[in-house]
């Protein structure tokens, strides 16, 4: 049986520079050549970076939440709540804005709820509709996530300069938008 390739990014080994001084994981770029067959795997290597970087990010999001309880999930909706100013939303909206499914929504709703952290009101337009905001318990415990979490991300992000994250967010959310464009294809594919 072949020896599997540990990425470098994941087992603590260092990163290489290559001829133009860009990073990149030698494990990573072994075992894609292999798996193209020798062809070309910038593409592929692109994506595992982009992938080890999401990773590295959350291990950093998830220790400044640790004790706390929280899914980044549950995070991410208590702090889309927040920015309400108290003003309840739907599920539906929420799921929206979060990119994810309604019934995710709801999930992570019902643990916030149980925590204390958001409450589940009546709509007053709409008496069969149930709207989320969040509690004075949930702001509390934002204002204690808030700083660790900033911390946090000035020490990843340190030595990067404000046109390196603009260009990193850019680049980052054209891939969103690649990937929203395939979905919409397929979609229409399949109808």
């Amino acid at each position: 049986m072949k020896q599997v390739h540990k990425s470098s990014l994941h087992s603590g080994d260092s990163l290489a520079h290559d001829a133009d001084d860009c990073l990149y994981d030698p494990g990573v770029r072994s075992v894609m050549a292999e798996f193209t067959l020798g062809a070309e795997t910038l593409d592929l290597e692109a994506a595992s970076a982009v992938r080890a970087a999401h990773h590295s990010i959350e291990r950093l999001r998830n220790r400044g939440a640790a004790g706390r309880g929280l899914s980044t999930g549950a995070m991410d909706l208590l702090i889309r709540l927040n920015a309400t100013a108290g003003e309840p939303v739907s599920i539906g909206d929420l799921a929206r804005a979060g990119g994810v499914s309604s019934r995710n929504v709801t999930g992570l709703v019902d643990t916030l709820e149980r925590e204390g952290l958001v409450e589940r009101v009546g709509d007053p337009h709409d008496r069969r509709a149930v709207l989320t905001r969040i509690t004075m318990a949930g702001r509390n415990w934002l204002d204690t996530y808030r700083q660790p979490t900033q911390r946090a991300m000035a020490a990843v992000f340190r030595g990067f300069t404000p046109a390196e994250l603009t260009l990193l967010r850019h680049l980052s959310l054209r891939l969103v938008e690649n990937q929203q464009r395939i979905e919409r294809h397929l979609e229409q594919q399949d109808s």
